[in-house]
């Protein structure tokens, strides 16, 4: 349904990772069609992209589509919804989320200040925390990874709270109007259809 006629090589898929092709406003506008155009309630389409956008404020790097489509699935949310929606974090906002879950893990107490965060290597630290994970590596996951990952962790509960609802409620009424006008568009091309086919009535007025 939402495949490309034409496959992206895996060398633009990582540039439109980092900058689209079509700019960041068309890209916005076509991801606003691509969840507004989804068959199912305005309930189910925000709150799962709710899901997926919630998520991607959470440090389970590399696990946000299988957590927000656990989530949506939970809640009866529309789990493709919530897919799109994890494309919220991206590399050009991972960095702000990381940097604002860890701080405010560590305002709310969690752990020891570890470093700067301006100065601390997310990007590192989740690869490594990956090899280490695969490896069984726990020496490094406890000495190198938790000291960072608690405090993003404690700092990402209330940050996933309040995305949730920023995103779903303007969501919701937007899919919802959105609905409404495409089911009167398409009633008007229903009688439009009806009365080319039908003509118009024979004979007149007497």
């Amino acid at each position: 349904m939402f495949k490309r006629r034409t496959a992206l090589s895996p060398g633009r898929r990582i540039r439109n990772a980092i900058w689209p092709e079509m700019g960041f406003k068309r890209s916005t506008s076509y991801l606003w069609h691509r969840v507004a155009r989804i068959p199912d309630s305005s309930y189910a389409i925000a709150a799962g992209f709710a899901c997926g956008a919630a998520v991607s404020f959470t440090p389970f790097v590399g696990l946000h589509f299988v957590i927000g489509a656990i989530m949506a699935w939970i809640i009866r949310a529309n789990i493709v919804s919530a897919l799109i929606g994890t494309a919220v974090g991206n590399p050009w906002t991972f960095p702000f989320i990381w940097v604002w879950i860890y701080n405010s893990g560590m305002w709310m107490g969690a752990g020891a200040a570890h470093g700067d965060a301006q100065k601390l290597d997310f990007a590192a630290l989740f690869a490594g925390m990956m090899e280490a994970a695969l490896q069984l590596d726990i020496p490094y996951l406890i000495d190198q990874v938790w000291p960072v990952f608690w405090p993003m962790l404690v700092g990402s509960i209330p940050t996933f709270i309040v995305a949730w609802f920023a995103f779903y409620w303007p969501l919701n009424g937007m899919v919802r109007a959105y609905q409404r006008q495409r089911r009167r568009r398409l009633e008007r091309r229903r009688m439009a259809r009806k009365a080319r086919l039908t003509g118009p009535p024979e004979g007149g007025e007497g």
